[in-house]
């Protein structure tokens, strides 16, 4: 039965799926406003540091659902994770020491849950998959984000028996590296945006994350450190995401990558499995003979879609995007501008670091710090110029950080 009709059930049996929602930014109260009108579920609790906004999430929910909801608002997440009106929980915040906190107390909580923090899950995911896995409870990323979607393409072309040579997402913003909350706060303004998140966004972190995320589900690996990021269409990336032998760039395939011209769409790049596949697929696409083709989506919904992943984790036990084990891939801590000895760090989408995807092995190695560990009071010990990969001997990180504290526990177990 399709999920439609499952929650068709639910409605008719006055049964609806139960959410709880932390974070009501514009991710969360775009969510939140979508499940209004979603049959078969509904939004019972939400939480935000600013009550007022959950309270303006509120509002709107039950403006256009057909059937008013009694919903908890409350700055303490802990009051909707842990309440009986709430079934599964969708962290909405993109903060890494927050979603760490979420998460645990999701998991003692024995709720599910939905991320739309990419941030926490390429830091502690592996972990936290395996803690909730273990518990028999779902630990998903969500539909609509590029990592799953793009996930969704590489599934349907492997199960057609395809050989996946690239995969990837477009880049929505052009990329500003030292982007940071004071020069992002004019557009995050006419968005409706936090000012430090769509820094994240333009400095880069955001795609670096996202890619990180879906190397950790399918075990592609970056070509290079902070993959390439050439501008290009759908014609001019078949020819340039091509290894060097061929006449592209790539030192070999089974890659992810960003391109400057696909936004805000997803791709994959495949080759037919044989002859016979080859001619049918150049037939099917209309572009001319060709060994490899790019199936292309143009679009992402983003947090419209976390709906679907909610149902399919209460409804089916389902996961849209989960880390396959150890971490394959990391995003790493980067100076983007010159840090004094003793000045403290902020984190993702602030004044002082970006993030830069590498492999797990280049992390180990060079002993850089994962992006999402730059949370607390974070000391600088010594002077740190700009376009730096930060490593342990640069900086103190906060060790009573309940993400330090998980980070710590995950490299132990897939050491």
């Amino acid at each position: 039965m399709s999920i439609y009709k499952q929650l068709l059930e639910r409605e008719k049996n006055d049964n609806p799926i139960r959410v709880g929602v932390i974070g009501a930014g514009q991710m969360g109260s775009g969510m939140i406003a979508q499940i209004a009108t979603i049959p078969g579920m509904c939004v019972t609790g939400i939480s935000d540091i600013n009550v007022d906004a959950a309270k303006r999430a509120a509002d709107a929910y039950n403006a256009s659902a057909k059937k008013k909801t009694d919903i908890l608002i409350s700055n303490n997440f802990n009051e909707v994770i842990n309440s009986e009106k709430v079934e599964i929980i969708v962290d909405a915040t993109g903060v890494p020491e927050v979603g760490a906190k979420i998460a645990l107390a999701t998991l003692l909580a024995k709720k599910h849950i939905v991320l739309l923090n990419v941030e926490i899950d390429i830091t502690i995911g592996p972990l936290m998959h395996k803690l909730f896995n273990n518990a028999g409870l779902v630990y998903s990323g969500s539909d609509g984000d590029e990592p799953a979607a793009t996930l969704e393409m590489y599934e349907f072309a492997k199960t057609m028996g395809m050989e996946v040579l690239v995969v990837g997402k477009g880049k929505n913003n052009k990329l500003q590296i030292e982007a940071n909350p004071d020069t992002a706060r004019k557009e995050a303004t006419e968005k409706g945006m936090a000012d430090h998140m769509l820094a994240a966004f333009q400095d880069g972190t955001k795609t670096m994350a996202e890619m990180n995320l879906l190397s950790n589900a399918m075990g592609f690996v970056p070509d290079v450190v902070g993959m390439h990021g050439i501008k290009g269409d759908l014609d001019s990336v078949l020819k340039d995401l091509n290894t060097k032998e061929n006449g592209g760039i790539l030192s070999k395939f089974g890659v992810v990558e960003y391109v400057d011209g696909l936004a805000p769409g997803i791709f994959a790049i495949v080759k037919g499995q044989n002859d016979n596949v080859k001619h049918e697929l150049s037939y099917l696409m209309k572009k001319g003979d060709r060994d490899h083709h790019i199936l292309y989506r143009p679009f992402h919904l983003a947090s419209l879609e976390t709906p679907m992943t909610i149902a399919k984790a209460v409804l089916n036990h389902e996961a849209s995007i989960v880390p396959q084990g150890a971490p394959v891939s990391e995003t790493v801590a980067v100076a983007k501008k010159d840090i004094k000895a003793g000045e403290r760090l902020d984190g993702i989408g602030g004044f002082c670091v970006r993030g830069v995807i590498e492999t797990n092995k280049e992390m180990k190695t060079k002993r850089h710090i994962p992006i999402g560990l730059i949370s607390g009071k974070v000391i600088a010990t010594r002077d740190i110029a700009k376009g730096t990969f930060l490593t342990e001997d640069d900086v103190t990180l906060d060790e009573s950080t309940t993400v330090w504290k998980l980070r710590k526990l995950q490299d132990e177990v897939f050491a």
